[in-house]
């Protein structure tokens, strides 16, 4: 099969293409084409006129029929689309979505029909298909299983790739992964194998010769199973590919069910001459709707974070005292409650503790372990998520002694039973009140529109292997300058904190060094977007810091209205700036280089700043008044692993 389409794409050139279909953007410079060759459906795509993506594969194998192959185009439709809408807890608190869409109708040679719908804007291609409940020989389909797709993503050569790998399921400590926790490439070649041979995960960063391009999906809640990318081959490209049949300790379908009418979920494509649209997208909210109401106004904020340096033992009512304090002397909203509290306070301490911080105006959030039986990670409390018997019972208890957030951690894979739980909790949490935070576990698709008590999930390799190990430490620097240009581009990301401590120890002496700035992780809280950001100050901060530095960690916004790219490059340093929903702007930078980095930065768009905060030449931090040239410009240096911000 795959030698077959491999033999046509190679050969592509002499086919007169039949059939071809063509829809733009409304700039008309994002160009799809789709094209019927040989009863094959391939898209390619264009962007000001340059190829982005040759002859692509469409189609899909479902139990209703194969939709790969002997496919003819019955008719096509066009239409337009222009939508306004308002969310909370993203990289823009409103958007405008305007595109132009293509459906086109198909038959295989048995007379079974799909679709698929093409949306595209002027830098954001969004595609799915859609099955009808339809008849053949007296048999009426009415559900289908979606057992493979075809669809890919074929770059030209020369491409490199910004992508981390998918990890085969039951791995990792106490078989917890996959996880979304792998390391990211950095400009390495297509042909690369991936480390652990399951392909690579959404979302996923192209450089080609003349533009970048990210590729994602979103869309996927209950309805499917997640999704990622195959491993590359020539002439083909990366193919769309479904769960491993041992995620989820092997329970679960490694294919997608659906009723019908049914469609998958969205596959979309970000395309930019420069990374400005890569950094700028919202695609991933545009194509998908709420699913039910908020039961309350949910609150933004910050949360302190005791288990990040003080880890297991700090989960015991004395320390989060501690913890709870700090947030308090900081003006913070929460204070997260980390794994063992069941066993190391008790329910009814936790209670006290609750009536506690809320007494000094702070909110608990509480740690959970999804099991369930997919993971062998012993850490409590269990068998609290898996049920709707026992959320009801749980989440009943948390409203009543004012918890405002849960943390839950440990997930199976991207099945669709997985999926299944992910909404089940969203959707319990929000008959409580309750805001939700996903660890250990797959990356979000959407989901900050589709559920309004959803904040963020992890899915990256996060602040706790700073912690663990210095390898993780030093390598902070590229992490958080590359995925404000993939995993945060698409999605809320939980990186879990602004680490303050010069040393990762309780007492800030012992183990490895943090190997970033100070102005570097304040930086760092403005360019990590979740609407409930982590800053992992520990109490020893509130007499090591400057009062400057304390001033704005107070003041630090987590929701905003505007977002814009300014300069960067994924790895090596990223500069952005953020409106925030009090229409206060703040320019942030982080450099990952290990050689000082000097940029000019025009300011005339970006009234109100007045304050610049930077590291010295020895990287000492510094506030100075902000000083313009005439042109509104400003000639700033970003220390090694340091950083920038303007307020």
């Amino acid at each position: 099969m795959r030698k077959f389409i491999l033999a046509i794409l190679m050969t592509s050139s002499a086919f007169a293409w039949a059939d071809d279909v063509c829809v733009s953007s409304p700039s008309d410079k994002l160009k799809v084409n789709v094209s019927d060759a040989g009863g094959r459906l391939y898209y390619s795509v264009t962007f000001d006129g340059q190829e982005v993506l040759q002859p692509s594969a469409l189609g899909l194998k479902t139990s209703v029929g194969d939709f790969t192959k002997s496919l003819s185009i019955v008719d096509t439709q066009n239409s337009t689309i222009s939508e306004s809408y308002q969310m909370r807890g993203t990289k823009a608190s409103s958007a405008s979505y305007k595109a132009n869409t293509l459906t086109l109708n198909l038959q295989n040679k048995d007379g079974r029909t799909f679709s698929i719908l093409f949306q595209v804007s002027d830098h954001d291609i969004a595609f799915r298909y859609q099955i009808p409940r339809q008849k053949i020989n007296k048999i009426e389909y009415k559900r289908a299983r979606i057992l493979s797709e075809l669809s890919s993503f074929n770059f030209p050569e020369a491409t490199t790739t910004f992508i981390s790998p998918q990890i085969g399921p039951e791995t990792g400590w106490e078989q917890t992964k996959p996880s979304y926790e792998e390391g990211y490439s950095a400009d390495a070649p297509m042909a690369v194998e991936s480390q652990y041979g399951h392909g690579y995960i959404f979302p996923a960063l192209f450089h080609l010769p003349h533009a970048w391009v990210l590729v994602s999906e979103t869309g996927v809640g209950s309805n499917y199973c997640g999704a990622h990318l195959s491993d590359y081959q020539a002439g083909i490209g990366y193919t769309v590919a479904y769960p491993d049949k041992g995620e989820n300790n092997g329970f679960g379908a490694d294919f997608a069910g659906i009723p019908l009418p049914g469609e998958t979920p969205w596959r979309t494509i970000t395309v930019g001459n420069s990374l400005k649209p890569i950094v700028e997208t919202t695609v991933s909210y545009d194509v998908v709707k709420p699913l039910y109401e908020p039961s309350c106004d949910y609150q933004p904020g910050r949360y302190t974070w005791s288990w990040l340096i003080w880890q297991d033992n700090s989960i015991n009512y004395d320390d989060q005292v501690k913890f709870i304090d700090l947030a308090s002397a900081m003006g913070f909203e929460y204070c997260l409650v980390d794994n063992f509290w069941d066993t190391q306070i008790g329910r009814d301490r936790i209670a006290e503790l609750s009536k506690y911080a809320q007494s000094k105006g702070v909110h608990l959030m509480l740690w959970y372990n999804s099991n369930g039986f997919w993971n062998d990670a012993p850490q409590g409390p269990r068998n609290c998520m898996n049920t709707a018997i026992a959320r009801e019972r749980e989440m009943k208890w948390m409203q009543s002694i004012g918890i405002k957030g849960i943390k839950v951690d440990f997930f199976g894979g991207d099945k669709q039973e997985t999926m299944q739980l992910y909404e089940d909790i969203l959707s319990d949490a929000n008959r409580y009140g309750l805001q939700v935070i996903f660890h250990g576990c797959t990356i979000p698709r959407g989901w900050e529109r589709m559920y309004p008590n959803y904040v963020a999930s992890e899915a990256v390799l996060a602040s706790e292997n700073v912690f663990f190990n210095e390898g993780a430490a030093i390598k902070e620097p590229f992490d958080l300058t590359l995925h404000p240009f993939c995993r945060n581009a698409t999605a809320a990301m939980d990186w879990g904190g602004i680490i303050m401590n010069k040393f990762l120890s309780k007492d800030n002496k012992s183990r490895h060094p943090r190997h970033t700035t100070d102005i570097f992780e304040m930086a760092a809280g403005i360019i990590m977007q979740t609407s409930v950001q982590c800053v992992a100050m520990q109490p020893n901060n509130l007499d090591e810091l400057p009062q400057f530095e304390l001033d704005f960690l107070r003041s630090i916004p987590t929701t905003w209205e505007e977002t814009r790219f300014m300069d960067g490059y994924p790895g090596k340093y990223v500069i952005l700036a953020r409106k925030a929903t009090n229409g206060q702007w703040y320019i942030a930078g982080l450099n990952a280089l290990k050689e000082p980095l000097t940029l000019t930065l025009n300011l005339k768009d970006y009234p109100g700043l007045s304050q610049l905060y930077i590291d010295n030449k020895k990287c000492e931090p510094t506030l100075n008044p902000l000083k313009l040239d005439k042109k509104g410009c400003i000639k700033l240096t970003l220390q090694p692993n340091g950083g920038l911000i303007l307020k």
